[in-house]
């Protein structure tokens, strides 16, 4: 598997991936009227595209050019979105990506919106739960976790000066 950053080629099969994931690995945490509400199989490519071109957007790919997982992260530190193939999880592509994804910004604190499925992803890699909150998407609500990673101490400075960074500018 390579991780590389995402180009607008990639759009088509994240969007696949992102449709097939959400109704796949989220049915048993989430209705399917919900599953439907936030993902409805007909995104807005051009707003999806101009999102993952302004943020640190990554792809795994696996040989032969499947994407089995992609993420983005903003210059603030929020993780708009990580999402891996319904047949390649627990396999080490959400850790991979998101360990891209976190050094590729100078913040002390990260935060994510994680679903009921992700929130124990999140809380293995040292997030914590800020609270709970119900957010409606297409005329139906949902739950998620408001969650946040601080960074702050010796080893965030350290670790960020060992990568190099500076200035707050987004290095990979």
């Amino acid at each position: 598997m390579k991780i590389r950053r995402y180009e607008p080629g990639d759009l088509a099969q994240i969007t696949a991936l992102f449709y097939d994931t959400v109704h796949a690995v989220n049915a048993a945490d989430y209705s399917p009227e919900q599953l439907d509400a936030w993902a409805d199989g007909a995104p807005d490519e051009d707003r999806w595209n101009r999102s993952l071109l302004a943020h640190h957007s990554l792809v795994a790919v696996e040989d032969g050019g499947l994407i089995v997982g992609f993420g983005d992260i903003d210059g603030a530190g929020y993780l708009d979105r990580l999402y891996v193939h319904r047949d390649r999880q627990g396999r080490g592509v959400a850790t991979a990506l998101l360990d891209r994804l976190e050094r590729a910004v100078d913040v002390p604190v990260l935060t994510t919106h994680a679903s009921l499925t992700a929130r124990p992803f999140f809380e293995r890699r040292g997030y914590r739960v800020l609270r709970e909150q119900r957010v409606e998407r297409r005329g139906v609500w949902m739950t998620n976790y408001v969650m946040e990673k601080r960074r702050e101490g010796a080893a965030f400075r350290k670790t960020g000066a060992k990568r190099g960074l500076t200035g707050g500018k987004t290095l990979l």
